[in-house]
């Protein structure tokens, strides 16, 4: 069985440290790198610095707003101990987060449902509960620091580059967490725009589409987005009708999630969730324009 060292990022001092790192002595960790120094360390530095002091041969990054299930890094070792050619594989949070009101159960939830519906082979990565082979981790230099100083799309930036070399990475839903954060409206919309959208834009633009249509950007994630805005352009033309057939579209293509919402949350939280979700699609069509430009401006530096 291959050895596995876990890495932490926590320079940003999380009150949800303590409960992670319990969480992963309940899973055996026989490795635990914590990455607390200094103070503020953006996370990309923290995550490669902790990489370069694990001694596994596969490494496991996980967010310090995670509690790992008790099964959660056996189910790792043995994908990578089965298969050979895996150079990297992650799971999902669960569906039931523990912390924040509507719109942190939205927000989580809607991340377990989409990887939940994904399993297999992916052509992303994920550094909330992921894992990759350490002497592959290095050879591409991990997550580039330098492109992202703050949290963003780092770690789809990394599976990109990693399955455009050839690698191979797998999304196991069964490895899951539960998920600490507790969103707010206002981080949400920010982290949607400013932390994800506007450089997934850039992203691919710049590595020519590679890896577009996976997890949340498939063909039924774009069509909603697209409905979305048609809802909101009925509404301001008057035309109700627009917006009710556009409203139709969105609960037809989501109807599995909304369920999701309805029987963890109940029926209140589920309607709500539409709108959230309109909103989600919404800061990402935003966020377009504004990625164009920032693709624009890196070229020209």
């Amino acid at each position: 069985m291959p050895s596995l060292s876990v890495v932490v990022p926590a320079t940003d001092r999380p009150v949800t440290l303590p409960r992670c790192l319990d969480a992963l002595r309940a899973a055996g960790a026989a490795q635990v790198v914590v990455v607390d120094s200094p103070h503020r360390l953006p996370v990309c530095d923290a995550r490669n610095s902790g990489a370069a002091r694990a001694g596994g041969e596969i490494v496991v990054f996980v967010d310090a707003d995670v509690e790992v299930h008790p099964d959660a890094l056996e189910r790792i070792r043995a994908a990578f101990a089965a298969d050979p050619g895996l150079t990297a594989l992650f799971g999902s949070y669960d569906d039931a987060p523990s912390r924040g009101g509507p719109v942190a159960a939205f927000r989580n939830l809607l991340h377990h449902h989409v990887h939940q519906s994904s399993p297999g082979p992916a052509r992303t990565f994920w550094s909330g509960l992921g894992a990759v082979r350490r002497d592959v981790f290095l050879a591409a230099g991990g997550f580039d620091a330098a492109r992202f100083p703050l949290p963003s799309v780092e770690d789809v930036d990394l599976g990109a580059r990693l399955t455009a070399a050839g690698a191979r990475i797998e999304l196991d839903p069964a490895i899951q967490g539960t998920h600490l954060k507790a969103w707010t409206l206002r981080s949400m919309v920010v982290t949607d725009f400013a932390r994800r959208g506007v450089p997934w834009v850039a992203l691919q633009l710049r590595s020519g589409g590679h890896g577009s249509a996976v997890l949340n950007l498939g063909w039924r994630h774009r069509v909603s987005a697209l409905a979305s805005l048609a809802a909101v352009l009925g509404v301001a033309a008057r035309r109700p009708w627009v917006s009710a057939a556009a409203v139709g579209v969105l609960l037809g293509l989501n109807q599995e999630f909304y369920r999701l919402l309805a029987r963890r949350r109940g029926p209140g939280e589920a309607a709500l969730g539409v709108g959230l979700h309109a909103l989600h699609h919404l800061t990402a069509i935003a966020s377009v324009p504004f990625g164009i430009a920032a693709h624009l401006r890196e070229r020209r530096r």
